[in-house]
């Protein structure tokens, strides 16, 4: 089954193709959006602002906050552990570049939630490449982009969390796997059967708290490898490009790999084109779908630009300077992004296992949480309240097998759902571009972005 799988995501779901059509988009929009990318500054201070005129279930930072949830995640962590075991050094600079452009792919697939949601008949808002579709009046389309969304999430955002997990628990500190699995099920399950607002109210604490201390972990790895980041810097930029290996334990990879693995293990972290986020976007307090859009495409630059950036550097700097690290890649007892991520936090004594422990703890929970409202969103737009209940009993039974599997079995089906989001939502974006474009220079570049949109639910 894993030899499967990994025939289709290769050669099917991210083939030379999928790489092009997905980074393509990523830079036609940059441009399309007129480089929105040089806005994100904006954004930041936008994300802190309070309105209470503005119509929305949930307050902007409380948005920002879900689906950053979703985005920061064990793809910042051990996704990136991971690009660089298949891809190589050089798979961190194709990473940072699909999140530099994809800045403005997820720009564009925010305002089309935002634009063309709708309420729900219990008042509620619902947006996504659902609602556009709808708009388009592409019925068809709507359902495929739900199907993939709803079964997607049980991949990206609920059994690869799982998994991850158990692989850093269970090897710092020796627990089962079984009741690693367990305790994740019961902790979730208190959580997202209170719906959007229990799961965001957790998000708005967790996000900011655990993204500081991770960094903190990965600015004191770098300070010890300090000496190293030029030749780290100089590694991750020329294997890029050439047949270069990130060090002895690896194979060398090409171009095509080093490519493939950093955009799409960025994908898996920033979600930019899968359309998945914008959906907790298209409930936040709006006067008009581009000021969301423009905080919501900051979760870009701090999870992809930042946090996978500094793991990386943190990852390539120890390969090339930790003796420790170094000897057991060439022994072969790393065979996985955990393995590789668990042995690099280890240079930090007695700390270290805690702070990578708590990293992936709080990054594959708030994970779960975001991507369940996700999956949940998709299954009342096939069916109706009724389902979500089976629908959450099925993400926590999924949680579990998720713990006892296969890792790499995990992360290769991963990817594979990741692709068939992306291609129904991709196309629902490029097919509003023009409506976006034309909001995008009246409210943003005219200077008036807090004007009302009174064609806004």
């Amino acid at each position: 089954m894993t030899a499967l799988l990994n025939w289709i995501d290769n050669n099917i779901m991210w083939g030379p193709l999928m790489i092009l059509f997905l980074l393509g988009t990523h830079i036609y929009l940059t441009f399309k959006t007129g480089f929105i990318q040089k806005e994100v500054f904006k954004g930041v201070g936008e994300s802190l602002k309070k309105d209470a005129s503005e119509k929305g279930d949930l307050s902007i930072f409380g948005s920002l906050m879900t689906a950053l949830s979703s985005t920061i995640g064990t793809g910042n962590i051990i996704g990136v552990g991971t690009a660089i075991t298949i891809g190589g050094a050089g798979a961190v600079f194709w990473t940072w570049i699909g999140g530099i452009f994809g800045i403005a792919t997820k720009y564009c697939e925010s305002y089309i939630a935002v634009k063309y949601r709708r309420r729900r008949k219990d008042g509620s808002y619902m947006g996504g490449a659902m609602t556009a579709f709808e708009h388009l009046k592409m019925p068809l389309m709507a359902k495929v982009f739900a199907w993939c969304c709803a079964l997607g999430a049980f991949g990206i955002g609920c059994s690869s969390q799982s998994k991850a997990i158990v692989d850093v628990v269970s090897g710092n500190f020796g627990i089962d796997a079984v009741f690693v699995g367990i305790f994740i099920c019961v902790l979730t399950a208190l959580v997202i059967f209170g719906g959007l607002h229990a799961i965001a109210g957790v998000c708005e604490r967790l996000v900011p708290f655990m993204s500081i201390v991770y960094v903190i972990g990965c600015l004191i790895i770098l300070l010890i490898n300090i000496a190293y980041l030029p030749e780290t810097l100089a590694l991750i930029l020329s294997s890029a490009f050439t047949a270069r290996a990130a060090a002895g334990g690896f194979i060398g990879t090409g171009i095509m790999a080093a490519a493939r693995a950093g955009i799409a293990r960025g994908l898996f972290s920033n979600e930019a084109g899968m359309g998945s986020a914008p959906q907790a976007t298209a409930a936040s307090v709006a006067k008009n779908a581009v000021k969301p859009a423009l905080i919501a495409s900051t979760g870009v630059f701090w999870d992809t630009v930042v946090v996978c950036l500094m793991t990386g550097l943190v990852l390539v700097s120890s390969i090339i300077g930790s003796e420790q690290v170094s000897c057991i890649l060439a022994d072969g007892s790393i065979i996985s992004g955990s393995g590789l991520v668990s042995a690099c936090f280890s240079q930090i004594p007695v700390l270290g296992k805690v702070l990578l422990t708590f990293g992936i703890l709080t990054f594959a929970y708030s994970t779960i949480l975001g991507w369940s409202y996700y999956g949940e969103n998709c299954i009342r737009y096939l069916f109706s309240d009724k389902a979500i209940v089976y629908y959450r009993i099925a993400w926590i039974a999924v949680i579990f097998i998720g713990a006892v599997v296969s890792e790499a079995a995990v992360w290769t089906l991963a990817d594979i759902l990741n692709a068939a989001m992306c291609i129904p939502n991709v196309i629902a974006v490029l097919l509003l571009r023009n409506e976006m474009t034309k909001d995008t220079v009246h409210y943003l570049y005219g200077g008036h972005l807090e004007e009302e949109d009174r064609d806004l639910q």
